[in-house]
């Protein structure tokens, strides 16, 4: 039996992501605390990952020893006193701290959930652990790139596309085992989901991440475009990356209507969820919108969708469900996006 869905540290997850939060109390209480007990230890991985000022070799050996507690492989206690001294915020502090009690909790799952909270986390720490080795030794003066759209289409795949498959076929076994659909349209455009909200960061954070020694975008094509990671520090390259960037914008676009379609394959009764998926459907694509007339190579402004138009967005979704049609339309491709390749065929 899966433990009631308060034994979550309901203040904890709303420290760490106050917008998933919001997802994860709008879930169906048959799924809440599968999600939200993975979406925790997939934080604390996280945490150890961007925990730069403690050395890599270290970072990689917590990972590897937290990944074995979650697999069931060591029952050996853990103690992340040297990351916890350099966590500047409380809540990532106290996601290591009590590391312990969100693996208590795994033993509470049912033996089909524990395997697949199991296997979206290994995937994950495995894409953590790979961009960790990947970037070892980058800086704003040593910028370490990707090669290919392969690698970028690999990296989604493994931070947030197997999310999507997961939060399928958790549903679909608690939520709507029977009703006719197809699976294997669920979970490729599950995928697909996953890849373009991952995308969508990756696309926002560019600036961030260059000063940290990390370009996403894979240098093989920026080549072709007569630029390097380190040419993109400078923000008036931005109307030479424009339309390399702008392929990127409709590519994570096409992963997001991929997302929409999904979405609306799902069950109409099954309110909440479709609710769940549509938001950050919505929000993302609204994202793309403003990337595509930002500089976004400028480091001091973060492009975020304002928090009026977050609730605005959520508001309209909520009263327009009763009307199928009318609800459909909140997401559709733009121009850009119909008909359009995707330039790796991914998983």
């Amino acid at each position: 039996m899966a433990a009631a869905p308060n034994r979550l540290p309901a203040d904890l997850l709303k420290d760490v992501s106050r917008s998933f939060y919001l997802t994860l109390r709008l879930l169906p209480s048959k799924i809440r605390f599968q999600i939200g007990l993975a979406y925790l230890l997939a934080r604390t991985t996280d945490t150890i990952a961007d925990t730069e000022l403690v050395a890599l070799d270290r970072r990689l050996a917590a990972l590897e020893a937290l990944r074995g507690r979650i697999h069931g492989l060591s029952k050996a206690l853990l103690y992340f006193a040297e990351l916890v001294r350099h966590q500047g915020s409380p809540s990532e502090r106290a996601l290591l701290e009590k590391c312990e009690e969100s693996l208590s909790l795994l033993e509470t799952l049912a033996p089909a959930d524990l395997q697949l909270v199991r296997d979206v986390l290994n995937t994950i720490t495995s894409g953590q652990e790979l961009d960790l080795r990947r970037f070892a030794g980058a800086s704003s003066q040593h910028i370490i790139g990707l090669r290919t759209d392969e690698e970028l289409d690999d990296y989604t795949y493994r931070v947030a596309g197997c999310v999507g498959e997961f939060w399928t076929k958790m549903c679909r076994a608690h939520l709507f085992p029977q009703a006719p659909l197809d699976d294997s349209f669920l979970l490729v455009n599950g995928v697909r989901f996953g890849k373009g909200l991952q995308l969508v960061n990756v696309l926002r954070d560019l600036p961030a991440d260059l000063r940290q020694g990390r370009c996403y975008l894979p240098a093989k094509r920026l080549s072709a475009f007569n630029l390097d990671p380190q040419a993109l520090l400078d923000p008036a390259n931005e109307p030479r990356l424009r339309p390399l960037y702008n392929t990127y914008l409709d590519h994570a676009e096409g992963h997001l209507i991929s997302g929409w379609a999904y979405t609306n394959a799902l069950p109409r009764s099954s309110v909440r969820v479709r609710l769940a998926c549509a938001w950050p459907v919505l929000i993302g694509l609204e994202t793309l919108k403003l990337l595509r007339t930002a500089n976004v190579l400028e480091p001091q402004r973060r492009i975020k969708v304002s928090r009026t138009d977050v609730r605005q967005i959520r508001l309209r979704s909520i009263v327009l469900y009763p009307w199928p049609g009318t609800w459909k339309k909140l997401a559709s491709a733009a121009p850009s996006v119909a008909g359009h390749q995707s330039p790796v065929a991914g998983r």
